[in-house]
């Protein structure tokens, strides 16, 4: 008898650990292996895109591997490591043991897999689209019954060559990713040395390519296939992925960011007002990340030369802003747009406060004295 029982406690442990695991999703994330000397020397794989994801993923409950092309250790491209979720992740030892030794896709078996995330960042552009083991686990995800298969930013690269019985598998997909307006206002470094344009090819492989506003959340869900259009997706694109899977997403707080990009999408849409906005950011600006609204209001006016309307809600956007965060840079470019659309006065009114701070002074001198002529 002693012997039975303890026999039956040392496999208690075995026994709980099985059940623990009976039942649970399993997901295969996959980052590029093509990053070198944090993106200086070769663009990597974007870490705010992995570790917002990883953390749905494993608030969720599911069990989480990490793949690459060549296996082995993954260099990110260079990233703000204050950032609330890179924090975590940096803190996180077992996330890090599994960026820092990725399986090879080609040791990966894909019959293992629920799910597959691939994460985006530039990188992902020159190894992801041409690594055979890859497009082999993608189409057994695609073959399979209850599977999903999703990408954010640059990640969708990673479908372009992908057929099935001779076919395209994401003809006729209704899709999204970082798109060509994207490239041209964000992609300065790297864009030209692209294989190809990733919006362009997937439409050309027949997607129905969708898109918001630049720089702000876009997932499309069709199918298997759950998309996300830039790092500002990435949270609603590993929900949808959770929620395909059948699982509902635990409640979280949002980053200051995403609530940033979510203002910026309602007041672009006229879901909310710029009155509204002032009052909540003078409420709540802490919960807010305002360098990054008064950064979308610059490119917001530099996207919209040709529409008078959408020039006005980026000087709004900057306007909104400038009580709570000064830029000399920005306060000169403000200045500078007041001036080109006949606000004289409050182009004055910037210029003298530059002035008066001793800041970029010669050039504000300068369009002073031409608005004075």
């Amino acid at each position: 008898m002693k012997k039975f029982i303890l026999s039956i406690t040392l496999l208690l442990p075995i026994l709980l650990f099985s059940q623990m695991h009976e039942g649970q999703k399993k997901i295969l994330m996959v980052v590029s292996s093509y990053g070198k000397d944090k993106g200086s020397i070769r663009p990597g794989y974007e870490f705010d895109e992995f570790s917002q994801a990883y953390l749905i993923f494993k608030n969720n409950n599911l069990l989480i591997d990490v793949a690459s092309p060549k296996g082995g250790k993954v260099e990110a491209d260079k990233f703000n490591i204050d950032k609330p979720y890179n924090k975590i992740i940096l803190e996180d030892e077992n996330a890090l043991k599994l960026l820092e030794n990725t399986k090879a896709t080609a040791n990966v078996n894909a019959e293992d897999y629920n799910a597959i995330y691939i994460v985006g960042g530039k990188g992902a552009m020159f190894d992801l689209p041409y690594d055979p083991s890859l497009q082999d686990i993608i189409l057994n995800l695609y073959q399979r019954e209850n599977t999903v298969i999703s990408s954010v930013c640059h990640g969708p690269a990673s479908f372009i060559h992908v057929k099935d019985n001779e076919k395209y598998i994401i003809n006729g997909i209704e899709l999204t990713s970082f798109c060509n307006i994207e490239e041209e206002l964000f992609g300065k470094k790297w864009v030209k040395e692209f294989p190809f344009s990733l919006e362009t090819k997937l439409k050309e492989r027949g997607a129905i390519f969708e898109q918001t506003d630049f720089m702000l959340s876009k997932v499309v869900v069709s199918g298997k296939f759950v998309t996300g259009q830039n790092p500002f997706s990435t949270t609603k694109c590993a929900e949808e992925l959770v929620k395909s899977l059948g699982i509902t997403p635990v409640d979280r707080e949002f980053y200051s960011d995403e609530k940033s990009v979510n203002l910026i999408q309602e007041l672009l849409d006229n879901v909310k007002t710029f009155e509204w906005a002032e009052k909540e950011i003078e409420k709540n600006k802490e919960k807010y990340d305002i360098p990054l609204i008064a950064a979308y209001g610059y490119y917001k006016i530099i996207a919209s030369t040709e529409s008078n309307e959408e020039l006005k809600k980026g000087i709004k956007l900057l306007e909104l802003t400038s009580s709570h965060f000064f830029n000399e840079n920005l306060h000169l470019f403000l200045a500078e747009t007041y001036a080109s659309t006949g606000k004289k006065t409050k182009a004055k009114k910037l210029l003298n406060e530059l002035i008066s701070k001793d800041l970029l002074k010669d050039k504000a001198t300068k369009l002073l004295k031409e608005l004075e002529e």
